[in-house]
């Protein structure tokens, strides 16, 4: 009487569990129908929406089946295992909602496979809870799916892709994958064969073959020898493998194999087994990854998946994004873009739950798993035959380890093997051998309850089942580490499409010149945004954000402000991420531009190849920056191939990207630098210096002066000049003029692999034979520290940011300056360079390389008696005209004093 009180309160307790979590799984599920309801008035920011409905009707038929099969677990198997069914019904009911999330026609499809799997496992329950019949037939169910799998070979289909593996049995939009259902058979197999071998493997293993003799002939003719034990075993095992290998079902084979070791290993407790099957694993392998394309794709991606990510490593990195999307609480339902992955429905599904659910997501979902692996190992623990226990831990083994061979593929744990995830992916196949296993696993617990049995060597088991949880924390902590940690990089690469998506739903911020009047600039309305270009001639500086091709130019530079992830509050950034999944609006930008000059800059480098930089030598602005040829932003995707392949390379920002030879026009530096220094005074110009050089002057008519010289930029003048200053003060005065670091835009200063060995002695820099090279962004800088007192400024471009609802900031200009020349001989030097009649100094210089290669350059700036704004102008011609470069940079240079003025 009173073991039937227990028995009867020990269920009540098992319905009460069951119970609460099925409506947890349900309520949660409930939110996450509604967030997929009005995700898309969140995407839009919008009310005036259509909204999504479809999946509320495989919500309400999962909630309708779900209520069913508790109702008959409560009734059938009052004993059982009060996890098992709500960690299933939370888990394709969850993978039933992505897949309409994703794809509604698949969606239904699920729906009617997820019904056909619920009437399955409720009719099911009454079944014998013995499993004998499963026992006696287990050659005939083999067999069975044996041969279904063989009709592949010959009647097979592939419903996706008609010219990818035929794995698939039907017609007429029913399909079915035979080799599903064949892991499950290879179970019932396994474990009814071993259980049936028991007690001679047992005492083989703990008493030794000597006292198995001890029985008597009679013991030793039914036992037989070890051979004649396994060879049934391996040879239904070996033809199963053989069979899938010859499919190229790789992944399903690799399973195969695993369950083959698991099983036999808890029913032999030798070791060598799983030596033998890991071994046997790695030449499948090995051997398959020379015979089949497929495996060597997989497996050249998973060891190195950066090396081709737009082809074949691109379902991998795009899961990898998709994972670093996510971040730490995921976008929302609805609110990411999965389907930028291919198969995310079924291969990449749990890609696509992180990246909607983030870090949280995926350990939940793998927390689920710990539980029914925990749950599995304990119901084999109390089986009450060895038959049903071997069941029990092959039935764990094939849902925990499937599953984590298609997650780890997921995070590049693994290689990809094409598997399903149990009872989250898409396939109906996949879902309906899921609830079978759990069906098995229900019985087993029910006949455990009423008649439990101790294991033998409960230790392995349990051993088992702390190797599938810790395996499981693994993949958990790898989760962790591609969205969190790896996570911005990630986020950051050109081939992150979902940034640009974002975009046509998030207003980017515009680009103005110093007057507020667009440069760039987004038009349209949410959902449908698009960048407008309104000055092609800029597209070298602007850049592009494109979907495919990345980002350049202030398009890069600029993006966290224009995105609205920098800038904004902390707070406001989160809250858009938790509402929206999407960052708030971005700031509009105010740079220093001057689009008078700029234009003007623009039409004097037509038809050239060259660039030019004005900036104010004070504080730095960036007033011009002129880059020829150039490209329109807004052709980018149609005009890609001929851009790429063009000689001229319009892609190129020639005035900060570009290197050059700086040759003759490093003269005014040489001059200013040796003209304090003692002895300059009595050291005498000759002309000879002139006609002795290997090369003539940039410029004809060289007055008899150093000076004169240095304008016409005249090498030999220069190299006497830096003779004079010394090999080792000519270094100090290019490291002073900070040209071996490479100057960033927004006064971001990154050093560079530039050492002064690498730049050669004075001669062979001036006359252009050394490797140094700078950019026109650089000499400009340097320059306006002949127009500033010897100073020499931070660049600035961007003058201001427009934070939505707090207005216009300013950002101030940097205040550090490096004192390069005492201010008395910068002053004496443009003095020196002075313009006759206007109020710049001035200097043309050239370089020819090794290579030939010819640059010309002009470069200028406002003299100290200049009463506006001072400011330098640095152009540069990739031809062997000096005397074109001066004409057009002495025009730039009026147009630049009457706007000064």
């Amino acid at each position: 009487m009173a073991s039937a009180t227990q028995s009867f309160r020990l269920s009540r307790s098992f319905q009460l569990v069951q119970r609460s979590l099925l409506i947890l799984a349900g309520l949660f599920l409930g939110f996450y129908a509604l967030a997929l309801t009005l995700s898309p008035a969140a995407r839009l920011r919008s009310w005036d929406v259509e909204y999504r409905w479809q999946h509320w009707l495989g919500y309400l038929i999962w909630s309708v089946l779900i209520i069913f099969a508790d109702w008959q677990t409560r009734r059938k198997v009052p004993g059982r295992d009060p996890y098992l069914l709500p960690v299933a019904a939370l888990l394709s009911g969850w993978g039933l909602l992505t897949i309409w999330r994703l794809y509604p026609d698949f969606g239904l499809r699920q729906t009617i496979w997820f019904t056909i799997s619920i009437v399955v496992f409720s009719l099911g329950l009454r079944l014998p809870i013995d499993l004998e019949f499963l026992r006696r037939n287990k050659y005939i169910l083999l067999t069975g799916g044996l041969i279904l799998t063989t009709l592949t070979l010959i009647f097979g289909a592939n419903p996706a892709d008609p010219a990818g593996p035929r794995l698939w049995l039907g017609c007429c939009g029913f399909y079915f994958q035979p080799s599903e259902p064949l892991k499950l058979l290879l179970i019932i197999f396994l474990s009814a064969y071993l259980a049936g071998k028991k007690p001679w493997m047992s005492l083989v293993s703990i008493k030794g073959q000597s006292d198995a003799e001890e029985l008597g002939d009679r013991g030793a003719q039914q036992s037989g020898s070890q051979f004649s034990l396994f060879a049934p075993l391996l040879f239904m095992t070996g033809l199963t493998v053989l069979l899938l290998l010859v499919q190229r079902d790789l992944g399903t084979a690799s399973i195969f194999l695993f369950l083959f070791a698991v099983i036999t290993y808890l029913a032999t407790e030798r070791k060598i087994l799983l030596v033998m099957s890991t071994l046997l694993l790695g030449l499948a392998a090995l051997g398959s990854y020379f015979l089949f394309d497929v495996v060597r794709l997989r497996i050249d991606a998973w060891l190195n998946p950066w090396i081709d990510p737009s082809n074949r490593s691109y379902q991998i990195v795009q899961s990898l994004i998709a994972l670093a999307n996510g971040g730490v609480g995921g976008r929302g339902p609805g609110m990411g873009s999965p389907t930028l992955v291919p198969i995310s429905h079924s291969d990449f599904i749990f890609s696509a739950i992180v990246e909607e659910g983030g870090l949280l997501g995926g350990v939940g979902l793998i927390i689920l798993l710990m539980l029914l692996a925990a749950s599995g190992i304990r119901i084999s623990l109390k089986a009450p035959d060895n038959f049903r226990r071997y069941l029990a831990a092959g039935l764990t083994a094939y849902l925990i380890g499937q599953s984590l061979l298609i997650i780890g593929g997921n995070i590049r744990l693994l290689p990809l093997t094409g598997v399903t995830l149990p009872f989250v992916s898409y396939g109906g196949s996949s879902l309906l051998t899921a609830y079978i296993s759990l069906l098995l696993l229900v019985l087993i617990s029910q006949s455990g309850e009423t008649n439990p049995k101790a294991a033998s060597n409960p230790d392995i088991y349990i051993r088992f089942g702390q190797i599938l949880l810790v395996s499981l924390l693994v993949a958990g902590v790898l989760i962790g580490w591609w969205t969190y940690q790896r996570g911005p990089a990630l986020l950051e690469r050109t081939d992150n499409a979902r940034r640009s998506i974002a975009d046509q739903y998030v207003k980017r911020g515009d680009i103005n010149d110093r007057d507020n009047h667009p440069i760039v600039s987004t038009v349209g309305t949410s959902g449908n945004l698009m960048r407008e270009y309104l000055y092609p001639g800029l597209g070298s500086l602007m850049g592009y954000n494109h979907p495919v091709y990345g980002q350049t130019g202030l398009e890069a530079t600029l993006d966290p402000y224009l995105r609205g992830l920098e800038g904004q509050s902390a707070l406001l950034v989160w809250w858009n991420h938790l509402l929206y999944g999407q960052p708030p609006p971005g700031a509009d930008v105010r740079l220093h531009l001057d689009m008078d000059l700029q234009q003007k800059a623009n039409q004097l480098l037509a038809d050239q190849r060259g660039a030019m930089v004005l900036i104010n030598a004070e504080n730095g602005e960036v007033l011009t920056m002129a880059s020829q040829p150039s490209y329109e932003p807004a052709l980018i995707e149609e005009n890609w191939s001929e851009l790429i392949a063009d000689a001229d390379t319009p892609l190129l920002n020639r005035a900060v990207q570009g290197r050059y030879a700086p040759g003759t026009v490093l003269g005014p530096f040489i001059l200013a630098a040796v003209n304090g220094k003692e002895g300059f005074d009595t050291f005498g110009f000759d002309p000879d210096l002139i006609s002795d050089a290997d090369i003539d002057c940039a410029l004809d008519n060289i007055e008899s002066s150093w000076s004169a010289a240095i304008m016409a930029g005249c090498p030999g003048a220069e190299i006497k000049l830096a003779d004079f200053l010394g090999e080792e003060d000519f270094e100090d005065l290019l490291n002073q003029l900070e040209f071996f670091t490479a100057v960033s835009l927004d006064s971001q200063i990154e050093e560079i692999s530039l050492t002064p060995p690498a730049v050669g002695s004075p001669e062979e820099v001036i006359r252009g034979h050394s490797d140094f090279r700078v950019s026109p962004l650089q000499v400009a800088r340097a320059a306006a520290a002949l127009s500033a007192g010897g100073e020499i400024p931070e660049p600035q471009l961007t003058a201001a940011l427009n934070i939505p609802g707090n207005g216009w900031m300013v950002i101030p200009a940097s205040n550090e300056k490096m004192q390069v020349f005492p201010e008395l001989d910068a002053d004496a030097t443009s003095w020196l360079l002075a313009d006759d009649s206007l109020p710049i100094w001035q200097a043309v210089g050239r370089s020819i390389t090794s290579a030939d290669q010819v640059v010309s350059w002009y470069i200028a700036g406002t003299l100290p008696s200049w009463t506006g704004a001072r400011f330098t102008l640095v152009t540069v011609l990739e031809t062997d005209s000096p005397q074109e470069a001066l004409e057009i940079g002495r025009e730039m240079m009026v147009s630049a004093l009457q706007v000064e003025q």
